[in-house]
């Protein structure tokens, strides 16, 4: 997995699964293009990832979150539920505030 940390008027943390880094998923009118220039930052294990999630989410940030592994780290961190995922093309994917 890739987390990349983006500074803007709010902290903004891009996770996706390393295998979707520059593809490109649509379904009807949903789409979602994983590009390397958001997504790809620093690659990250499983356990170090659900610490990093827990420490953003208590400072207000905002994620976006795309593939099975990411999103599973997501929930585990307690930063999503189930009902905050859609999928797209099979992909899920959270985004906006948790």
């Amino acid at each position: 997995m890739y987390i990349k940390i983006h500074e803007a008027y709010r902290t903004i943390i891009a996770v996706a699964d390393s295998n979707l880094i520059g593809k490109t998923f649509e379904q009807d009118i949903k789409q979602i293009e994983i590009k390397p220039t958001f997504f790809k930052g620093e690659e990250i294990e499983t356990q170090e990832l659900i610490k990093t999630l827990q420490d953003f989410e208590k400072e207000d940030a905002t994620f976006n979150i795309v593939g099975k592994e990411s999103i599973k780290c997501a929930i585990e961190a307690g930063i999503i539920s189930k009902e905050g995922i859609m999928e797209i093309d099979g992909v899920p994917v959270g985004l906006g505030l948790f």
